[in-house]
């Protein structure tokens, strides 16, 4: 690919040493005619890759702009799959800008967005999954989105799919091949009861990846967790502890938080996202009502529901929660425990719900609340080997390729022809190609399948 070659700062600004990367083809040419190397005066294309060396960027009036070292990275065994070179000086932004400046002024042209990744995807270095992976491993926050991005930045889901991709490419090759034999109407290539059984594994393979999506989507956006509950009963004080900063206003007026408020927080490694929502009591108050019916909203969208009472509640607000979190996991937080010691006669009989005693203005049992939130999450032990689905664009192309494989496995079992097998089979295989950005099946792809495992005429 003849494309120009690129440099940007790839350190964020403020830190003691600032990195600017160059790649392309003429990377190691460009960078030599600004650096200066101390020592030996060999070419920097004549060096050995992955070695340092040691120099001085200079202007076009020979005037040192910065001690620096520089990274030697040869095509195509570097991140871009092309000549490239790292630059590490001081991260003074003056600095930084006179360098890219005198880069620009030689050859160079600026990046785009995530453009150094883009061409490593076209130039073979990571596919498309593992490409969208980089971006999650730099925004991750905790220990499970970093585990997560991590493994699929290694091909962990990548190689899943190959592998899948490459057990239905055989039998579509055994499908296409008997049409080929068409007009001998007893010939079987592919046998219709191992075609069956690995359809089915197949199938349980993919349910299995589309399932793991929702823990995914939760790690990496954080679990939705709403805290509801009458006016002033201390759900903003209780968000400001869980919190730990004065997010919300707190007040003893009565509906004072009129609108939900959200933010994130991570506990135990596990980012919550907590929703602050408007207090529900009846009112004539028309702003209020919406802050109430945004509470409901809330309330549905929410894994885990954190109801605050610092009182009895009555039977039919009891029977209301109850349906209102039917799938949902529901602690009832006793607040206020610092005032009252009623708390004991409180009587919620549900087999499901886990109560628990707090005061929020004083973080009395805060901690106690944090781990049974986490236990409420229910979230598995999870490893680098562990295969999550994080992205949405994923767990829909594989929610259509697994509902292309039921058609394969109804299919058969109407006793369909080989043809309509064929073809659900080759949009199973486009969807998963979706994902890792590779083309979609051909006919020489097939063709190249066939003679390379069976051996036709013999």
């Amino acid at each position: 690919m003849n494309n120009p070659t690129i440099c940007a700062i790839a350190t964020a600004p403020g830190g003691a040493i600032g990195i600017i990367r160059i790649s392309g083809s003429e990377a190691l040419t460009i960078a030599d005619r600004i650096f200066r190397p101390v020592g030996s005066n060999a070419p920097l294309a004549d060096r050995k890759p992955y070695t340092l060396a040691f120099g001085n960027i200079v202007n076009a009036e020979n005037e040192v702009v910065d001690e620096v070292l520089v990274s030697i990275f040869h095509a195509p065994h570097s991140y871009t799959g092309e000549n490239s070179v790292e630059i590490s000086c001081h991260g003074s932004a003056y600095i930084l800008q006179q360098v890219m400046f005198l880069l620009t002024q030689n050859g160079c042209i600026p990046a785009g967005p995530g453009e150094f990744t883009q061409r490593a995807f076209l130039n073979g270095k990571m596919d498309l999954s593992q490409a969208e992976a980089v971006a999650d491993l730099i925004s991750a926050t905790n220990k499970a989105t970093h585990d997560m991005a991590l493994s699929q930045l290694k091909g962990h889901f990548s190689n899943e799919l190959s592998d899948l991709r490459a057990h239905l490419l055989k039998l579509t090759s055994l499908l296409e091949l008997e049409l080929d034999f068409s007009d001998h109407e007893e010939l079987e290539f592919a046998d219709r009861s191992e075609l069956y059984t690995l359809a089915c594994d197949i199938h349980q393979r993919l349910a299995s990846l589309t399932r793991s999506f929702e823990v995914g989507n939760a790690l990496k956006n954080g679990i939705p967790v709403a805290i509801v509950g009458k006016t002033n009963v201390g759900k903003s004080t209780l968000l400001n502890h869980l919190l730990h900063e004065e997010k919300a206003i707190v007040s003893d007026v009565h509906g004072t938080t009129r609108d939900f408020i959200e933010d994130t927080t991570i506990i135990n490694g596990i980012q919550f996202r907590f929703v602050d929502t408007a207090g529900i009591r009846t009112t004539d108050d028309v702003v209020e009502n919406i802050g109430i019916e945004r509470t409901y909203q809330k309330l549905q969208e929410a894994k885990i529901v954190l109801w605050l009472i610092d009182q009895q509640p009555t039977e039919a607000e009891i029977e209301d929660i109850k349906e209102r979190v039917a799938d949902k996991k529901l602690i009832i937080v006793r607040n206020k425990i610092d005032k009252s010691t009623a708390h004991s006669t409180f009587n919620i009989q549900h087999s499901t719900f886990t109560t628990v005693d707090i005061s929020a203005k004083y973080g009395t049992n805060i901690p106690v609340l944090e781990q049974l939130i986490v236990e409420a999450a229910d979230i598995p032990q999870l490893s680098e080997s562990n295969i999550v689905i994080t992205s949405a664009r994923h767990y829909s192309a594989l929610l259509l390729a697994d509902e292309s494989l039921q058609r394969v496995i109804d299919s058969m079992n109407l006793g369909l022809s080989g043809d309509l097998l064929a073809e659900d089979l080759r949009i199973v295989i486009d969807h998963l190609a979706e994902i890792t950005g590779e083309e979609r099946i051909t006919p020489q792809e097939t063709l190249q399948n066939i003679f390379t495992h069976f051996c036709v005429g013999k």
